[in-house]
């Protein structure tokens, strides 16, 4: 324990506690401790598993008043060195109502399981792509998947939270009521507490949609790339574009002769009727010759879950962004030569049209405010091995800094890095907004207890 842990404080929060105390001297601490990334490897001194809302007020007030430097852990990598860790997941209840096509959503679940309790109703919102991604995180500062063009960011499609703020008081935030601290948490909820209840609106989707999804071989990525810009920029709203460069993975499901080899994976999800969407995608089949396809009809629940084999917890991960108000073609041969040079085959380049329902917010709406940028680029790096770490990191920073040019200024803030542009990053990754932001932090979290993050300091009195 650090030295101003007091013993006695941890023993009189364990008397009213429901959930789960961990430290370093319990037998599951390294597993508790433990976070996707294996990049990360650090020691709290205390890990609070919450099982309520009573649990995680209680461990605001124990952090806070101990002098402690806190985290807050949904389903992500939040975590510290002699630190508390308010650690979520324990807190995973989903309740949807179908008749208001909404659903109420604790802190720790993952979209994986929010997917799960919303498909029995062919209702979905926009989710992670990956299914074991926490919600809170993810929608906390943005929210963008493969759905984001019909329905918006995840956090354009919140109508309430329930957040513990920094003097352990619960209150609720939605337009109606502490609507100036709904505004931040919908882009920078981290900052403002603990949030652990959302409530999503639901749209119809599903069971079964329709996706086309050729696999081009790098040879023809700047043509196909070109075409993909070009769709991206009239598709109508209901659909919903990625291009993922990546290496094909050696697994059974693919021929040998291709393992290993640089490929563009477009895939285009269609957000209506799929009898209607596998004839309107069937076009983008001819773009090039495709040496795979792995187009057709499936459950909307295991297109979101397709790519986590490939994102396994452990793996080393290190992901950064741009945001781009236009694909211009000295764009598109930089982000293809980028692809071949990629130092580990896991890594992946992802290049994610936005626009649609997205761009129909105005910037002031929500603390997220680039809502004219046209596309994310993310440097998706990621290895298995620790001898890599020096080359994948350095291959993405200095990438990173060499697609500059081609952006707009700012980048997705959840996918920074670790973080090392600090202030600057933040500025970027909110613009114009950041004063009003940092008013609301000193209204809200004046001693900035919450600064585990991407983190904002609060303006001067």
């Amino acid at each position: 324990m650090t030295a101003n842990v007091v013993k006695e404080a941890i023993e009189e929060l364990r008397a009213t506690f429901r959930g789960e105390l961990i430290h370093p001297g319990s037998p599951d601490y390294n597993e508790a401790r433990a976070v996707q990334n294996g990049l990360i490897d650090r020691q709290p001194a205390l890990i609070a598993r919450c099982r309520g809302t009573a649990d995680v007020v209680a461990a605001v007030n124990f952090a806070r008043d101990q002098g402690l430097v806190l985290s807050v852990r949904g389903g992500g990598n939040a975590v510290n060195d002699n630190g508390l860790v308010i650690d979520l997941s324990e807190m995973r209840s989903i309740l949807v109502d179908s008749g208001t096509r909404t659903a109420r959503v604790q802190g720790g679940a993952t979209w994986a399981e929010f997917d799960r309790e919303a498909q029995l109703f062919g209702l979905a919102t926009t989710g992670g792509q990956v299914s074991s991604t926490g919600v809170a995180g993810f929608t906390l500062h943005g929210g963008m998947g493969t759905i984001h063009r019909t329905f918006g960011l995840a956090l354009d499609n919140l109508r309430a939270v329930e957040i513990v703020t920094a003097d352990g008081q619960v209150r609720t935030a939605s337009e109606q009521v502490n609507a100036d601290l709904f505004w931040g948490v919908r882009g920078a909820g981290s900052n403002f507490g603990v949030v652990t209840r959302f409530e999503f609106a639901l749209h119809p989707l599903g069971p079964e949609i329709a996706m086309v999804v050729p696999v081009f071989l790098l040879d023809d990525a700047v043509s196909v790339l070109r075409r993909f810009r070009d769709y991206s920029d009239s598709a109508p709203d209901t659909f919903n574009p990625q291009a993922i460069f990546w290496s094909v993975p050696p697994i059974d499901d693919f021929p040998e002769d291709l393992h290993g080899k640089g490929i563009l994976v477009v895939q285009v999800l269609y957000a209506g009727d799929p009898d209607d969407g596998e004839r309107l995608l069937q076009p983008v089949m001819e773009w090039a010759s495709p040496v795979l396809d792995l187009s057709g009809r499936l459950p909307y629940a295991d297109s979101q879950s397709a790519f986590d084999a490939f994102f396994p917890k452990g793996w080393l991960y290190y992901w950064k962004s741009h945001l781009l108000r236009s694909l211009t073609d000295p764009a598109i041969d930089a982000i293809v030569q980028a692809a071949a040079d990629r130092p580990s085959p896991n890594g992946m380049i992802n290049v994610w049209p936005l626009g649609g329902t997205i761009s129909r917010v105005a910037p002031d709406a929500t603390a997220w405010q680039h809502r004219d940028a046209r596309y994310m680029l993310s440097l998706d790096m990621t290895w298995t091995e620790p001898a890599d770490s020096e080359t994948c990191i350095a291959w993405t920073r200095k990438t990173w800094s060499d697609l500059a040019q081609f952006g707009q200024g700012g980048m997705y803030l959840n996918f920074a890095g670790l973080g090392e542009e600090k202030d600057a990053l933040v500025r970027a990754g909110y613009g114009a907004n950041y004063e009003r932001l940092t008013a609301l932090k000193r209204t809200y979290d004046p001693d900035n207890l919450f600064r585990m993050n991407q983190n904002i300091k609060p303006a001067a009195s």
